[in-house]
């Protein structure tokens, strides 16, 4: 196992210094799980004992009613001969010992459990003897497998109370009955039937009672975490093999880094062995070994390494990846690291992302690597589902594949539909209309050429309208905005198809602008018209700010506020001459006597009549 739990912090801390959209940050500080409590002892009457709980709600103890520990809980095993339906017990630790941890922390499912007679706890802000129940929605893998029941403010607790009848004391105020509906809205509010808490906002509450449960010595500040150490080891025979041999006489020893890389056999067989080991574990001749420090007979490591392993570092490998003395080069990774821009799956935001960070930071601590964390920036894609909206499968029969759509439709239409299908971020339903549609857009483009024109610049006609798509573009292309800016070139060609012509200046930005989504058929389109070497090694077109302000603002002629018709005005129009041409233009639908005129810049132009 690593010890990946060491790092929680700093990997929660490290999430400040990148550039990461909020939800991947919100994944994986939701799987390190860091919350602020109070470890505090229940004593289990008339024993020695305590049950020990974890709790981010010390404010609520005085509203605890019962306990629940775990089915693998010790305390059961200890108490056996004291409890009175051990039979009970026994046959439900059987059933619990069936699910996974999956099921049994299911919030959905019906909540389950055997009350312990023969033992009961003792509240121990009140002295209060209440209820223990063993119940299979607490594990023991995940704190210490017991925990205290607030039923008034927790939906579960409250769901078991119901079931067993147990008492529900309400102690933040702010809700309706809580016999009748649990409140969890108790982030905030005043703390009642909890004695010296009473009247104490839940803030301060919190304060108050950890200081009390430090002063009476029973139960401390706490800080906890969901994240469990990394399980490092597989039993097979794929993955990096791990450099230890295990010797009878010194244990566990490390191979010399002169040995390394450690290299899997040849093998003809990667079947698992009847024993359930490793396949390696059958590979006698390279499991045979002598130890390190006494030379004596030693036992290679017959698991391998997951395939997170590899997928945490690779790309450091990429920096000198021909380098046999280390890692990398010190220059080489100073020169190209962090990893400038990360895009993925939202499916690798959580663990693929945490224990790459987590790797990388280990390694920072042992000054291999020159930087924190490695990836500075970190999006993620949405997915194409079918066109029934369903993820693709092959069992849902709604599989698209893409060497038919470039064998039908060409690859360049098939990379704009991609682009064009919707957000970036989003998931998106294929629609083989909309491939279509994107083919029409390129025969147009193609169809360019038969209406260009001279012109060493962009033409009066089009001149705003250019500046304004680069801008668009350019913005959209940074920011992952492809089917926009896809959006704002079929504008312009439509601007360009009502002029009737385009000139080689605005030909060549528009062929720019759009080769990163068609590649192919831009670059045969520049050839064919003569411009000079390739689009890739052409500067990209600049836009002037100043030219992407049209002269003038299309704005609504309205009669009593409703809409008639839309008018182009200039600008900067003075409010008599914009009334004007408004009142022409409603010429055939004015009736009546006009009893106000409104003009609002830009916007509107209305006339109010009787």
């Amino acid at each position: 196992m690593l010890k990946i739990t060491e790092y929680a912090d700093k990997l929660i801390e490290g999430l400040d210094t990148v550039d990461y959209i909020e939800r991947v940050k919100v994944s994986q500080k939701n799987w390190i799980g860091k919350s602020q409590g109070a470890e505090v002892d229940f004593t289990l009457a008339d024993t020695e004992d305590k049950l020990k709980i974890y709790t981010t709600r010390p404010d609520t103890l005085f509203g605890v009613t019962y306990m629940v520990v775990s089915p693998e809980h010790p305390v059961l095993d200890k108490y056996k001969d004291r409890i009175g339906n051990w039979e009970d017990i026994t046959a439900y630790r059987e059933q619990a010992a069936k699910k996974s941890d999956f099921e049994r922390s299911e919030l959905a499912k019906e909540k389950t459990g055997v009350r312990i007679d023969g033992l009961m706890a003792v509240n121990p802000v009140n002295n209060t003897k209440i209820p223990v129940y063993v119940s299979d929605y607490v594990l023991m893998s995940y704190g210490t497998g017991a925990i205290m029941a607030v039923p008034a403010h927790d939906e579960r607790d409250w769901e078991f109370a119901k079931k067993f009848g147990l008492p529900i004391i309400e102690v933040v105020a702010g809700g309706g009955n809580v016999q009748e509906e649990v409140f969890t809205d108790v982030a905030t509010g005043k703390l009642v039937n909890s004695d010296f808490l009473n009247g104490l906002e839940v803030a301060e509450a919190k304060e108050k009672i950890i200081a009390y449960l430090e002063e009476k010595g029973i139960g401390t500040a706490k800080v906890n975490y969901k994240l469990r150490d990394w399980v490092f080891s597989r039993q097979r025979y794929w993955g990096e093999p791990i450099p230890i041999v295990h010797c009878d006489k010194c244990g566990y020893v490390a191979i010399p880094e002169s040995e390394l890389p450690l290299e899997l056999p040849e093998v003809e067989s990667y079947m698992p062995t009847d024993t359930g080991e490793s396949p390696l574990a059958a590979m006698t001749e390279w499991v045979n070994t002598t130890c390190p420090c006494c030379g004596g007979p030693a036992k290679r490591e017959t698991d391998t390494m997951p395939q997170w392993a590899g997928s945490s570092w690779y790309f450091l490998r990429y920096t000198d990846p021909h380098n046999k003395e280390a890692l990398a080069s010190k220059e080489a990774l100073e020169y190209w690291m962090p990893v400038d821009w990360y895009n993925g799956g939202m499916e690798h935001t959580t663990l693929h992302l945490l224990y790459s960070r987590f790797w990388h930071r280990f390694l920072y601590d042992q000054k291999v690597v020159n930087t924190p964390e490695p990836y500075q920036k970190r999006t993620s894609h949405g997915m194409i589902l079918g066109e029934n909206g369903e993820k693709m499968s092959k069992s849902r029969g709604n599989v698209v594949n893409p060497d038919d759509i470039v064998r039908d439709y060409g690859a360049d239409t098939l990379r704009t539909y991609e682009m064009f299908i919707g957000a970036f971020d989003l998931s998106a339903a294929w629609s083989e209309n909309g491939v279509k549609g994107c083919r029409r857009f390129l025969e147009r483009v193609w169809k360019l050429q038969d209406i260009l024109t001279d012109g060493e610049d962009y033409s009066d006609d089009l001149m705003t309208k250019m500046h304004q798509t680069i801008k668009k573009v350019s913005g959209d292309y940074e920011n992952l905005k492809y089917n926009t800016a896809i959006a704002a070139l079929m504008t312009l060609l439509n601007d360009v198809a009502k002029k009737g012509s385009i000139n080689r200046a605005e030909f060549k930005t528009f062929l720019i602008l759009l080769n990163p989504v068609a590649p192919h058929i831009t670059e045969e389109l520049w050839n064919a018209c003569g411009y000079e070497g390739r689009i890739y090694q052409t500067v990209w077109p600049e836009y002037d700010e100043a030219k992407t302000v049209e002269d003038t603002v299309e704005v609504a002629v309205q009669i009593n506020g409703k809409t008639r018709t839309v008018i182009s005005v200039p600008r900067d129009i003075a409010k008599e001459d914009a009334i004007a041409l408004g009142k022409e233009a409603l010429s055939d639908k004015l009736s009546g006597n006009v009893v106000k005129e409104i003009y609002v810049p830009g916007r509107i132009i209305n006339i109010v009549v009787k």
